[in-house]
């Protein structure tokens, strides 16, 4: 799928980004254009890669005259450059609609005006029937993303345009996980909002599994989700306390726009919803069912034997697996 493309990452100098630029260098991909607006990010990326096939282009995909000439020759896009923060945004929500929608609708427009193959955007559980700005913005990206097949006229284009959607990563920025571990080593209590919240468990391997997935096997207007097993945050809690040392816990309750478990797919989407083996699929409800069954060569079944795909309907990971993740993913080591 990769060998001898042209990619281009929007938000190329995030965590995600560099996590997926670091994977499809190990195939045989001619370039990949890192497009960010952090000039000093893209300095230390350089310089830690160190690969000829790497490309940085600063430009911000509010422009969309830049975005048009940075995708020229490019054949598949993954857009992943997004305003983040829950608690900015609401302070500053005209700014989030700009890049997360606005811009999300210049990276479809520049791609139908180079042609590109394929493009993926990187959604969140956020999206799903959205209690804050932010996760309002990211289900306005995938709407655009999984409808723009719906403009496209096939004499002049061939792009496909998918979403993938998952919660957060283990050990991403602003995660729980990392969170308790500096507070444990800090000797302070650590601050629970509710001993009762779930969350899927994600990998940043699977998560660069599920995105490149989608890019190689997606059809056309899906959103994509993992399937996961899930945790407690009682159970991250006693599981840091044996690895590292038990100094106590504060309950501070659930914050504003919070959910106490993470929903993937909503009771309304599960209607649209198709299991793939691997993988979730989340179709758009304007194809045919028939249609959808023929491009999968009738490999799927319908999605029914639950409401919702929520972390509080899911497996979860046990104690000891919880362990195991915390510790082969270097949090331990990093937080020192």
């Amino acid at each position: 799928m990769f060998d001898g493309k042209k990619i281009l990452i929007t938000g190329g100098t995030g965590s995600l980004g560099q996590a997926l630029a670091r994977r499809l260098l190990k195939t045989d991909v001619a370039t990949i254009r890192i497009f960010s607006r952090n000039e000093n990010k893209q300095v230390t990326m350089e310089s830690e890669f160190h690969d000829k096939r790497l490309r940085f282009l600063i430009g911000d995909i509010r422009d969309k005259e830049r975005l048009t000439t940075a995708l020229e020759d490019v054949d598949v896009v993954f857009h992943a450059a997004a305003l983040k923060h829950v608690p900015v945004i609401e302070y500053n929500p005209f700014e989030s609609i700009k890049t997360n929608v606005i811009g999300s609708q210049n990276v479809i427009d520049a791609c139908l005006h180079q042609n590109v193959e394929t493009a993926v955007c990187i959604g969140t559980d956020k999206a799903v029937s959205p209690l804050n700005t932010y996760g309002a913005t990211k289900l306005l990206m995938e709407k655009l993303f999984v409808t723009a097949n719906n403009y496209l006229n096939r004499q002049k284009h061939r792009t496909k345009f998918l979403a993938v959607r998952y919660g957060n990563v283990v050990g991403s920025s602003g995660s729980v996980i990392p969170k308790f571990i500096e507070q444990i080593q800090a000797k302070k209590k650590i601050t629970i909002t509710d001993p009762k919240m779930t969350r899927f468990s994600i990998t940043m391997e699977q998560a660069l599994d599920l995105i490149m997935d989608a890019a190689s096997s997606g059809k056309e207007s899906e959103i994509y989700v993992p399937k996961l097993k899930a945790y407690s945050i009682t159970d991250v809690k006693e599981a840091l306390f044996e690895l590292l040392d038990n100094t106590g816990e504060e309950i501070v309750g659930i914050r504003p726009g919070e959910k106490l478990h993470e929903v993937l797919i909503n009771k309304d989407e599960i209607r649209c919803s198709w299991d793939l083996g691997n993988k979730y699929m989340i179709a758009n409800p304007l194809r045919d069912e028939n249609d959808i069954k023929r491009s999968y060569s009738n490999k799927i079944s319908k999605i029914d034997k639950v409401e919702t795909y929520s972390s509080d309907n899911v497996e979860r990971l046990s104690k000891e697996e919880l362990k195991k993740t915390i510790t082969e993913s270097g949090l331990l080591d990093a937080q020192k």
